[in-house]
């Protein structure tokens, strides 16, 4: 199954496996690169060494092509460029469009770019500047996502760039790629769908506990980090919406001084971030307590002290396969469905 994602990246199959926060960690990558789809290492919330030993330890677990995700609003963006250079990782990929100078960069060092966007016009911007291709993110997708479905984002980005366009949000299975690629995308990026995976490193408790959430299991709420974020509708994040300004306020204070010390970052290149992105200081301190209530899900296993990030998707999966099975199934189920409208469109008329 060849299309401009594979053809980009070469990897086999048109499937991303996004950067998720504190999942998309080496094991997961590498069990996805191996099973010859396209894993992406999430590294906001490593460390610059961190970063470095993580690609390292995925080097030495695959030989196939993989990517890391990057912050292009983080101070040392071009520091992690040229880590990434170095170790000739074949894919940037940026939830926030990087700089035009920074995508240059990576392009000229043959690394592909791959920005997510959640409107048009700004994949027309990151098209403009060069990006090889685009992750589009419908509003079904989990973490920080918008209110636009798929199945309508898409198309209008399609129309709006020459560059192949991937589509997230909302995609669990073959039907769904057969879907993408009739659509006119490259292929698909899941993440919910790779988290609740054998070869994900999240506690077994904690997808156990994803596994019971139905269609209705998430919701949007802006009161993590002011920004729109998809999560399980867990009691914690209930608790969210209702808590005092006092509460959140001791508890926002209290989660960004924990990714201070996790991330070993100054206070001062924290607050230029946050500048950089036109945040103010009450901004900037939500967007590091964002990573701690992640953390304290998706890595301790407590969904009493933090949060889960979840797509839609969450309700109709009901498995734990490894990732080789899973994209296995995806693809042969792909194939089927693109092969059925082939013999639909060439049947003789009765």
């Amino acid at each position: 199954m060849r299309t401009p994602l594979t053809e980009l990246t070469g990897v086999a199959h048109p499937i991303v496996q996004t950067g998720m926060g504190w999942v998309a960690g080496p094991r997961l990558v590498s069990a996805t690169a191996n099973a010859g789809a396209l894993g992406i290492l999430a590294s906001a919330t490593m460390s610059y060494d961190e970063l470095d030993r993580a690609i390292q330890e995925v080097k030495q677990r695959t030989d196939n092509p993989f990517g890391v995700n990057l912050r292009a609003d983080a101070g040392d963006a071009a520091d992690r460029a040229d880590l990434l250079i170095r170790h000739g990782v074949k894919v940037a990929s940026f939830a926030l469009a990087p700089k035009k100078e920074l995508i240059a960069r990576l392009k000229d060092h043959g690394v592909v770019v791959m920005p997510t966007v959640g409107a048009a016009r700004h994949a027309e911007k990151v098209a403009s500047w060069g990006a090889d291709l685009v992750m589009v993110q419908g509003g079904e997708g989990g973490g920080h996502t918008g209110s636009i479905a798929t199945t309508l984002l898409l198309p209008t980005v399609l129309d709006a760039v020459d560059i192949p366009v991937v589509a997230a949000g909302g995609f669990f299975d073959g039907r769904g790629l057969a879907a993408a690629l009739a659509y006119g995308a490259a292929g698909i990026g899941m993440g919910t769908r790779f988290l609740l995976t054998s070869d994900s490193a999240v506690p077994d408790a904690i997808k156990r506990l994803y596994l019971g959430f139905g269609l209705d299991g998430t919701v949007v709420t802006t009161k993590a980090d002011g920004m729109p974020h998809r999560l399980l509708r867990t009691p914690f994040v209930e608790g969210l919406t209702t808590e005092s300004r006092l509460a959140r306020l001791t508890r926002t204070l209290r989660r960004t001084r924990d990714f201070h010390r996790h991330s070993g970052r100054s206070w001062a290149s924290l607050v230029a971030d946050g500048f950089r992105m036109n945040r103010s200081l009450t901004q900037t301190m939500l967007a590091a307590n964002t990573p701690m209530l992640l953390k304290a899900g998706l890595v301790d296993g407590d969904p009493t002290a933090g949060m889960l990030a979840s797509g839609q998707v969450v309700g109709v999966i009901d498995d734990l396969p490894s990732c080789a099975d899973l994209v296995t199934r995806i693809v042969t189920t792909a194939e089927a469905r693109l092969q059925a409208i082939t013999d639909v469109r060439g049947a003789p008329e009765s």
